[in-house]
């Protein structure tokens, strides 16, 4: 009986025992800031300083190491195997030195690089919660996004000419969803040639990854580029085909680019690349309600239109008429599917390279009329509409004008859209609305922003 006693007890005093071990890898017995870093991990306790991150980037490293160990165990057994054949080789030095260049020295010293590059919070900085480290500098491989995204002191140690102690580099938040791309497109030898890659960058721009780095390389160009036309001449003619880089297009010259070419390589604005075509628009008479003149357009405000914007996708036809007018109109634009900036570019106008995600680069009440066409459309969600919106009206001046011309969307939508447009209370000089086909609307308006002395 005293046996079983004695069993009894050393087995609750076992049981107890685990029970203490288990509470405290829990993290019972810590203290309430190791309580809060077991639980909740170290990136939520320390703001500022990405442990995940962290660990994201010893990983990579760790598996470049594992790699090029596996790729030399490999290589070691295949010359086990052939050991007959590798005393009869005759490899040359020079073939033994590129090998352990390409295939060892390489790999270790980009491994050796990466684990220099991961920062390290000071103990200070972490226990005053006060450090100044780049939350997304762990994140991120290629040293060329790292150096850019830290942010740049003074060297003179005083305010510049902002007023501030330091320059923070900015680039997108989605950027971090396309490491990746990212950093293939942040890759390359400082001072020398960049790579052929801005569809790369586009991709990355209307993914969310806005703005993106700079760069510290050589943008490349057509290497037979010519003089652009004079400005008399440039504005109705199409370009010379040999100062653009047709490498990323479907087409290898403008005259490709016809709408009669199904592979023409884009679908919006269909045609604008037909000079011929382009001249009629916005001066001559259409069978539509919704076709506004631009004539008609500035006499509503005689001598007040001088500066504007073009949202849209085209070749910068619109600019290129308002110019006889002498209004200076920026053209935004993307090269999807064709090379739409440096068209608009030769053609003597200004491209503005923006994508929907981004804030205008205009202060405050400085343009006399934004003008858009054949981009926002039915298919934009209404509450990025709203911001886009919103954004306009700050940049135009009071009494500025706004020219929608055929925007469309669907009927059982009309309502929302026309809610998106008035909510403003601009004043409407002009609002058509004219039926697109069986299930859409055309919607053409000129709307003034009313003065708001507050």
């Amino acid at each position: 009986m005293g046996w079983v006693q004695f069993a009894l007890g050393g087995l609750v005093i076992i049981v107890s025992m685990l029970s203490l071990i288990k509470f405290y890898s829990a993290g019972f017995f810590l203290r309430n800031e190791d309580i809060c870093r077991e639980f909740y991990g170290v990136k939520d306790v320390y703001d500022g300083f990405d442990i995940r991150a962290l660990s994201d980037r010893v990983g990579e490293v760790l598996n470049r190491m594992e790699s090029l160990q596996e790729k030399l165990e490999l290589k070691v057994k295949e010359m086990e195997k052939s050991k007959g054949a590798l005393d009869r080789s005759n490899i040359t030095k020079l073939e033994y030195k590129n090998y352990l260049e390409e295939q060892v020295i390489r790999p270790l010293y980009s491994a050796q690089i990466a684990l220099r590059q991961i920062r390290l919070p000071s103990v200070e900085g972490i226990r005053n919660l006060t450090m100044n480290e780049e939350p997304l500098i762990n994140t991120f491989v290629i040293e060329e996004i790292r150096k850019y995204i830290t942010s740049k002191e003074n060297r003179i140690g005083k305010f510049n000419i902002y007023g501030t102690e330091r320059i923070h580099n900015t680039i997108g938040h989605a950027c971090v969803l396309y490491k990746k791309e990212l950093e293939e497109y942040m890759d390359y030898d400082i001072g020398s040639y960049c790579n052929d890659d801005w569809n790369l960058a586009q991709r990355l721009m209307v993914n969310g990854c806005d703005p993106l780095p700079r760069r510290r390389c050589l943008t490349r160009a057509s290497k037979v580029y010519q003089k652009p036309y004079p400005i008399n001449e440039s504005l109705w003619r199409l370009p010379d085909g040999r100062n653009v880089r047709w490498s990323n297009y479907q087409c290898r010259n403008f005259e490709c680019l016809s709408s009669k070419n199904p592979k023409r390589g884009y679908s919006k604005c269909v045609g604008c690349f037909e000079m011929e075509k382009e001249k009629l628009k916005w001066v001559t008479n259409s069978s539509l309600p919704v076709d506004f003149l631009i004539h008609d357009v500035l006499a509503i405000k005689p001598g007040e239109i001088r500066i504007g914007l073009d949202f849209g996708v085209g070749t910068g036809s619109f600019a290129a008429r308002m110019r006889e007018h002498n209004v200076t109109i920026v053209s935004t634009a993307l090269n999807l599917g064709a090379p739409f900036n440096e068209m608009i570019a030769l053609r003597g106008l200004i491209p503005l390279y923006v994508t929907l995600n981004q804030r205008l680069p205009f202060f405050d009440n400085t343009l006399d009329l934004i003008h858009t066409t054949g981009f926002m459309d039915g298919w934009i969600d209404l509450l990025l509409m709203d911001f886009i919106l919103f954004d306009w009206d700050r940049v135009l001046r009071p009494g500025g004008l706004i020219w929608i011309d055929r925007f469309f969307c669907n009927r059982k939508d009309l309502d929302d859209y026309m809610y998106m447009f008035l909510q403003f209370r601009y004043k409407k000089h002009k609002w058509i609305i004219s039926p697109k086909s069986k299930d859409e609307i055309y919607l053409s308006a000129l709307l003034e922003k009313p003065p708001r002395a507050i």
